[in-house]
């Protein structure tokens, strides 16, 4: 799975650039706030259709401008592709895939794979728990385009019934169709619950073993997918799921109208991290919350190329600043397989031990490119 080009117009502080990539390694290198981490944005964007830095996408727009534009060449399942994606803040995002125009968002999950590490990667430890039911999704939504499709339609239901049950107060009647939403919802958020157990499932051992490598051996670390209390086995058929969802709600639906809200379900998950039995969130020091982070993100990328037989694109953004030289070389000699997006402000970290290409960004522009072996630099 690889990434061979990338053209960005218009978006973010980019006019109209054109990133032909290697194979391999890709540095990103700038100074600050010159579009790096734009750059990887837009990639990530390619992926699942939406932005890990904000949920408006008036901010994906050079400013002054109406729209944005991505074009980009892919090679993934032994074939070409080559993808368009037209950003408006006056319409939802036009997706064409070899010029045809794709109907669903989720017609472009799973093109092109990739797998993020940032900096604010260490929320996935220490926040919330939707910051942890984002990961999740954004990695199935990739591996199983069919579950783009219930997240979608679940949070339509969930905004839905939000809504019946915070003015059913004022508007009584809108308790009747209050139990067609619940059932659907449930219907809906089993499938939800089975994909993110057989994920969960799969990436605890991946992920114990890549922190037991980055820590030296000292730690174990637990991982352990949490969801509605009632579901005796969230691995089970998604029929059994839906049954005891539908039980947990008609014991609940009374306190659910009181306290007009919606109180369960797939959209209070959990993914529970631990350290040699201890919760990470509450008593990992900032070193093990890099470290448990780093593990996931690198356990995923285990997971995309054992269910393809090809490795996800894999976003390095400035990560490297943010850790100790230990952990530092445990990243660069993980990462020599696949196609990988590094930004950094100094190249010579990476520059010593890669093979690659290095693209210098100054004011979202591309200032030189140069390939780079370890033994040598060339001027292109």
């Amino acid at each position: 799975m690889l990434l061979r080009s990338l053209r960005l117009e218009n978006f973010r502080n980019y006019s109209d650039s054109v990133f032909s990539l290697s194979d391999g390694v890709n540095i990103i290198c700038g100074e600050n706030a010159q579009g790096k981490t734009n750059f990887l944005e837009a990639v990530s964007y390619l992926s699942c259709v939406r932005s890990f830095r904000t949920l408006y996408k008036k901010e994906l727009i050079r400013f002054s401008e109406n729209s944005a534009r991505l074009s980009a060449e892919i090679s993934s399942r032994n074939r070409d592709f080559h993808v368009d994606i037209e950003i408006s803040n006056a319409r939802a995002p036009a997706i064409f895939i070899n010029k045809v125009r794709a109907k669903r968002n989720f017609e472009l999950a799973g093109l092109l794979k990739s797998v993020l590490f940032s900096p604010d990667d260490l929320s996935l430890v220490k926040g919330a728990p939707s910051e942890r039911r984002r990961f999740l999704d954004v990695a199935l939504t990739q591996l199983r385009p069919r579950y783009a499709g219930f997240i979608a339609e679940y949070s339509r239901l969930l905004e839905h019934k939000t809504r019946i049950l915070k003015d059913s107060e004022e508007k009584p009647a809108l308790l009747d169709t209050l139990d067609d939403f619940s059932l659907r919802m449930n219907k809906i958020g089993a499938g939800i619950i089975k994909y993110r157990a057989e994920f969960s499932k799969l990436l605890a051992p991946e992920a114990q073993a890549v922190h037991f490598g980055v820590s030296g051996g000292k730690e174990r670390l637990f991982v352990r997918y949490k969801t509605v209390g009632t579901v005796e086995d969230p691995t089970a058929d998604p029929e059994k799921i839906e049954r005891e969802l539908n039980s947990h709600y008609e014991a609940h639906r009374r306190a659910e109208i009181q306290s007009r809200s919606c109180l369960t379900g797939p959209h209070k998950d959990d993914l529970e991290l631990e350290i040699d039995g201890y919760p990470a969130k509450t008593f990992a020091s900032q070193g093990q919350t890099r470290t448990v982070a780093l593990s996931l993100k690198l356990s995923e990328r285990e997971l995309f190329f054992a269910d393809a037989g090809e490795y996800p694109v894999l976003l390095l953004d400035d990560v490297l600043s943010e850790l100790d030289g230990k952990r530092q070389d445990f990243v660069l000699n993980r990462i020599t397989g696949g196609q990988v997006l590094i930004t950094c402000c100094e190249d010579e970290k990476p520059a010593k031990v890669l093979s690659g290409r290095v693209f210098a960004i100054a004011e979202g522009r591309i200032e030189s490119v140069r390939e780079l072996c370890t033994s040598c630099a060339v001027e292109s």
